[in-house]
Order: structure tokens, then sequence, then C-alpha cells
């Protein structure tokens, strides 16, 4: 497949540095899917293929640079990253709430601290990220299961609203048999009904109380949530 160039808005917001490595896809793939429902199993399934992929990006480097991006800002930006980026594809990611609720409100339990408007020693893009859909600001009980059930659907909802009818959107289980297939199909990564995959599942990573596979996992292709590039470390002008 010969890269093309990725395609911005012309928008002064979208005025953003060219890309210092070859990018696989000619598009970009965003991954937006919420927290805990698979995007470091997806992120990492997406390196083995070759792929340049940044966990979370900050900087407007680190979107130039991948070819796929999951995590913050993904899942609340979603809306203006289609604005930069026209051409890109979406994958939303879901899972079933009686799993993902327990889950989220165990990395809620070791991420909260660092969430902290004020205080806080996370990004300022991710806390205004969880925020943005997780009302952690606003809430007195953020572990509350209606509360982050309604978080869920709510984002849900409004995610399968804005891509209705559109055939740059997929929505996946990354526990479904045949789920690795279709993603890979759908970036054009391989053709339909190729018969061997590479490899048929995704991986299983960030299971239990496990948060930290993504740092943990060692790959050329990763790029840094904080790459700096011409604009240092930049991110888009856009707000939410």
């Amino acid at each position: 497949m010969t890269p093309k160039p990725t395609e911005l808005s012309t928008t002064p917001q979208a005025d953003m540095p060219k890309p210092t490595l070859t990018n696989k896809l000619a598009n970009k793939v965003f991954i937006i899917g919420l927290p805990r429902t698979g995007t470091t199993s997806v992120s990492v399934a997406l390196l083995e293929q070759g792929l340049t992929v940044a966990h979370q990006a900050f900087t407007k480097q680190a979107f130039m640079l991948a070819d796929a991006v999951s995590d913050a800002p993904c899942f609340s930006d979603y809306q203006q990253l289609d604005t930069l980026f026209p051409n890109a594809k979406f994958v939303y990611l879901d899972r079933p709430l009686d799993k993902w609720l327990p889950s989220m409100q165990m990395l809620l339990s070791r991420m909260l601290v660092h969430l902290d408007k004020d205080n806080g020693r996370f990004h300022p893009i991710m806390k205004r990220s969880f925020n943005h859909c997780f009302d952690i600001w606003q809430v007195e009980d953020v572990f509350d299961d209606d509360h982050l059930t309604a978080c869920y659907q709510r984002h849900q909802q409004q995610v399968l609203s804005y891509f209705a009818g559109r055939d740059d959107f997929i929505t996946i289980d990354i526990s479904v048999a045949g789920s690795f297939a279709t993603l890979l199909q759908f970036i054009d990564l391989v053709e339909p009904d190729t018969a061997e995959l590479p490899q048929p599942n995704f991986p299983q990573l960030n299971m239990g109380r496990n948060v930290a596979s993504w740092d943990e996992y060692k790959h050329p292709n990763k790029i840094s949530a904080n790459a700096a590039g011409p604009d240092k470390r930049k991110f888009f002008d856009y707000r939410l």
C-alpha cells in the first residue's frame, strides 16, 4: 500500500506539522471507546500489524506520527478529530456493562487523585477528557453505579448518533470472535474473506487490576503521547 498524505481541514487550527515518519496507512484510525473497553489490547494488536500507534496523544506531533491513536483524548474529542482529519476512520469499542462497570470503578480508584482539576499530576488534556465524559469534577460520587452507567450510555448514544449512516465508522466488542478480522478489514490491512489472519484474536491486556500494560509493552512503533515536533509540544487550538 502506497502511503498518501493525511488530508486535513483547511481551518486555521488544522495548520499542523508534517509527519516525520512515513505512515503505513493512508488515513488515521481513531479508537474512540471509553477506558476499560480494550483500548490497550487494540493498540498492541495494531502495533503488531506494523502501524505506528499512540495510546493517548497530547500533542499535534503525536497525532501526526501515529497511524492509529486510542484512549484520551479520542473518546471525548472524536467530533473535533473528525473535522481535523476528514478521511480518518473511527472505531468504537463496546463492552458489556456488567464487565465494564467494575473495571472502570477500579481504574478511577487508582487515577482519581491524579485527575484532580488543580493538583492532579496527569496531563491537563487527559484530565479534561475524563471530566468531559465522567463529570469527575461535578459529581459527589464518581464511583456510583448509576452515574457511571449513565456516562457509558450517554457516550455510546452520542457516538452512534454522530456517526449514524457513515461507512468510516464501526463498532466492535473485542471479546467477540471475528472482531479482530473485522477491524483489519475495516482499516484495509487485509482483504475481505481472507482465509488466514496474522493472529486470530486481540491480545488480552490490562486484565483485572492491571492498568499499565501499554507502558510495559516495548515496541519500536510506539508513539509517545507527548511527542515534540516543529510546534514543540503544542496541542490543537480547538475547545470542547
